[in-house]
């Protein structure tokens, strides 16, 4: 794959490494919104299948790009946070169950988790992060399925760290919560999109994925998938479009008590919203002409230079096997002056994430080995 800048509207002074935290929309999504603005200016062309036909196309895009055969397992939810309290609403434990989280996960994918245990006198259980670097992604996976036990009821974890990127080993994981009969919670958002996934190989009981990073969809748009174990689960609230036969409007009031199958339950009240549904629509039909596999295996040529390059000045980059390309982690040599770095990217401006002494890196289609090299002088300039 050849860069993809020409489909976006970033300036090219600009260098942006940061669409882990928030996404550009590329042409086509800003005209996708434009559409439904001027859709809402116009609301008696809003007819019945505005609310449902959309919605269809979504699910069966997303169920594509993560190997879902049947689309009604695909929820549309608002946010991260979401679907993980949607999913903690349909988990009964019992008193000192366990819940197995890694070190400094998202807040989103803590919170809920730690308000889970309360309810039922369980218990969290947290893997530190290995403090020895070497050899530090293998020896925190080991770690990982060394601890899921008997006594554990529920794993939440991502398919990579979002802070630092160290790749988790989901078939190992899977494979071990199976033989001890607990859920496997996937936090997707900083993956799904990016770095292949499918839900035939993994088998996870939910994936859950916000939609305005990797899959350049609105902030306030993400997606879920629902498994089995929640086939006959509570939504969080009773959304009107959620229940069969829905799409007859003329008979809304002859109240239905049954919902449309499988995970369409959950979805978010309002969740046709016109401008946001065309927005994911177009960010999803490219991401899938892309496919995760070739944006991998392109930040991964870009980068390649520039881990090496860092490395000799002296960060640790965790090793090639358990890291992404898109997402990585850099810690920085303690002699650096983060003050200085941090006005001399502003000066350059170039735009990462900081996590105290490590920066995150996240790249994609619209960046170049350049991008790269202009961040590595920066950071010599300041040793």
């Amino acid at each position: 794959m050849q860069h993809q800048k020409h489909l976006f509207t970033i300036p090219d002074d600009i260098t942006y490494l940061n669409i882990a935290s928030q996404s550009p929309s590329f042409i086509a999504v800003e005209q996708a919104a434009i559409a439904g603005v001027l859709e809402k200016s116009h609301p008696y062309k809003i007819t019945t299948e505005s609310y449902f036909e959309p919605v269809k196309v979504v699910k069966k895009l997303f169920a594509t790009l993560i190997e879902v055969n049947d689309y009604n397992r695909i929820a549309n939810i608002p946010s991260a946070s979401y679907g993980m309290a949607t999913v903690a609403n349909n988990v009964v434990l019992q008193k000192d169950d366990e819940i197995l989280l890694v070190e400094s996960q998202f807040p989103s994918n803590y919170y809920i988790w730690e308000k889970l245990a309360q309810k039922f006198e369980a218990k969290l259980k947290i893997i530190e992060m290995p403090k020895i670097t070497e050899n530090r992604g293998k020896n925190w996976n080991t770690a990982i399925v060394n601890a899921i036990s008997e006594k554990t009821a529920l794993v939440a974890i991502g398919n990579i760290h979002w802070a630092n990127g160290t790749l988790f080993d989901l078939k190992n994981i899977r494979k071990k919560t199976k033989e001890h009969h607990a859920l496997l919670i996937i936090d997707g958002s900083q993956s799904i999109g990016a770095f292949p996934f499918s839900v035939k190989e993994i088998q996870p009981d939910a994936l859950i994925c916000a939609g305005y990073k990797w899959l350049f969809g609105p902030y306030g748009s993400g997606y879920a998938y629902f498994g089995k174990y929640f086939d006959n689960g509570k939504p969080l609230e009773e959304n009107w479009t959620n229940r069969l036969d829905s799409e007859n409007m003329s008979a809304l009031t002859s109240y239905q008590p049954k919902y449309k199958p499988l995970a369409n339950r959950y979805s978010v009240g309002e969740h046709a919203n016109f401008i946001h549904i065309k927005m994911q629509i177009a960010a999803l039909k490219q991401v899938i002409e892309w496919t995760p596999e070739a944006i991998q295996e392109y930040c991964k040529v870009i980068t390649v230079d520039a881990v090496k390059k860092l490395k000799a000045l002296g960060c640790f980059i965790e090793d090639d096997d358990f890291r992404t390309h898109h997402l990585f982690g850099v810690e920085l040599p303690k002699n650096l002056d983060i003050d200085l770095l941090k006005s001399k990217l502003n000066n350059h401006k170039i735009f990462i994430s900081f996590r105290g002494n490590y920066i995150r890196l996240s790249c994609h289609v619209y960046n170049t080995k350049a991008d790269f090299q202009k961040l590595i002088n920066c950071i010599a300039s300041c040793l």
